[in-house]
């Protein structure tokens, strides 16, 4: 008879599972919630995915996660000032929601907390396969965030900021979205945090209604320590019209995984994001775009700095379902190497089952061209500066492609201080 043993699980395997069981009194839920919680424990338990899983093929979970901190009760996250002026700040400290919640006129604003409690978000808490690592963690351990829901036809004069901030520890988040019929928004997801250890998950759904248009921002800014497991979930109803902007600048070791399905004819999907990655850190983004109803558009342009030591990775899955015909998608990675120990994995995939559509992806990995570097310095413009102005150029192309100057100066503003520290 055949015996499989399961294997040994690892400091850190074992001891989210602890935590769980230390945790599991203070966590909200009513009886559903607390059913996924214990399905989602029941994954780990299995174990945390190795590189033999295809989606975690560059980012071997379970060796590289090699110890977990404890919940720090007592650390102090602070409020940050908003990346856009004027913007209306949520912000979740450690793990807590702000008690007083701003009033924002056509919109309504609860904390997670109470939806937990009341099991409202039960539906919600489910892993979207059987490799969702980071669902089930979250899942297991959330006790806070909040839902945002966007009345129909509301106009948002001013953005609205989730903040994801944590002082070390743990902190496990969800932020909830939805954007009724015709309603425009400007959201700000801010993960970042000061504290040395820390594990953060964090999990953000958004639903757009019929004719909706949203920008969405992710800025994560984590510590050089910290590990950082991030999801963005996505349906986009019939013409609506979601433009997502990720930039990761932080954080020792990061997976951001984006989500996203189309649902309603005229959906449209944007993904522009920026990696500058530098010491020896590890970022992995990771997308899957479904294309399940006809007529839909999808472009996605990722532009990636690696220096030092650092290491990197994109995977790029793009699904056209067999009657989404009239799909028009397009994918591309490009990637600056400005060190010969620096690495990039990029992993583009197309599965299509439809007859009549137009998609294509393209990857490039190159290093600063000599040529435009020597046609600086000749002008006079030392090396160092000279550099610096192509790598900047190189990766604000796709910041400059937002339809607002705000939104341009603002992150063009972050670009200039994660150089100034790391060029």
């Amino acid at each position: 008879m055949n015996m499989h043993a399961q294997p040994q699980r690892t400091l850190a395997e074992t001891a989210l599972i602890d935590a769980f069981g230390e945790r599991l009194s203070l966590l909200p839920g009513d009886g559903a919630v607390m059913v996924k919680r214990d399905d989602a424990i029941e994954a780990i338990k299995h174990g945390l995915p190795t590189r033999r899983i295809e989606s975690w093929h560059y980012t071997d979970l379970r060796r590289m996660l090699t110890k977990v901190p404890v919940f720090e009760a007592a650390a102090v996250a602070k409020a940050l000032e908003p990346v856009l002026g004027g913007s209306a700040v949520l912000p979740v400290l450690n793990g807590v929601s702000n008690a007083k919640l701003p009033e924002i006129e056509g919109v309504t604003v609860q904390r997670l907390s109470e939806k937990l409690t009341d099991g409202s978000v039960a539906p919600g808490l489910d892993r979207y396969g059987a490799d969702d690592a980071i669902g089930a963690l979250n899942t297991a351990f959330v006790a806070d965030g909040y839902f945002v829901d966007i009345a129909d036809g509301t106009q948002l004069e001013k953005p609205i900021e989730l903040q994801n901030l944590q002082a070390g520890g743990q902190a496990h988040v969800r932020l909830l979205a939805r954007v009724g019929a015709g309603a425009k928004a400007i959201v700000v997801e801010r993960q970042a945090g000061e504290g040395s250890d820390a594990l953060v998950s964090s999990v953000s759904q958004l639903v757009l209604d019929e004719g909706a248009e949203v920008t969405w921002l992710i800025v994560q800014e984590q510590s050089d320590t910290a590990t950082h497991l991030a999801q963005f979930k996505a349906h986009i109803g019939k013409n609506a019209k979601l433009t997502l902007f990720v930039m990761n600048a932080g954080g020792k070791l990061v997976r951001q995984e984006v989500v996203v399905r189309t649902t309603g004819e005229g959906a449209d999907f944007k993904l522009r994001g920026i990696n500058l990655l530098a010491g020896d850190t590890h970022t992995d983004t990771t997308m899957v775009l479904d294309h399940t109803v006809p007529h839909t558009t999808s472009t996605e342009v990722m532009r990636n700095v690696v220096t030092g030591k650092a290491r990197g990775v994109f995977q790029g899955r793009i699904n056209v379902h067999q009657y989404a015909q009239k799909t028009n998608a397009k994918m591309a990675c490009n990637t600056l190497l400005l060190s010969d120990d620096g690495e990039f994995s990029t992993k583009p995939e197309l599965e299509i089952f439809a007859d009549d559509v137009v998609c294509g992806h393209g990857a490039t990995v190159t290093e600063i061209d000599h040529n435009h570097l020597f046609y600086l310095m000749a002008r006079g413009i030392d090396e160092k500066t000279a550099r610096g102005l192509l790598v900047k150029a190189f990766v604000a192309e796709v910041i400059e492609e937002l339809d607002d100057e705000a939104l341009v100066d603002a992150l063009e503003a972050r670009l200039d201080g994660w150089f100034l520290t790391h060029g």
